[in-house]
């Protein structure tokens, strides 16, 4: 039980930093008006306080053309 409760609580997480992450990227690309302006190089940090957790994801968003 104890592993369920820990996996919800790990998908719940994940789930609110893909929704508010995607959320902020439209909202840069929509108010500095980048759509079609090529390729936005993004990167993503997780930390964890008290850990020595620091898992960072680097990637290129295509803008269009």
């Amino acid at each position: 039980m104890e592993n369920e409760t820990f996996n919800l609580s790990l998908r719940r997480f994940l789930k609110e930093v893909g929704i508010s992450s995607q959320q902020e990227i439209e909202r840069v690309v929509r108010e500095h008006k980048l759509a079609g302006q090529g390729t936005l190089k993004v990167r993503m940090v997780l930390t964890a306080d008290g850990t020595d957790l620091r898992h960072e994801v680097r990637g290129n968003i295509d803008l269009g053309s």
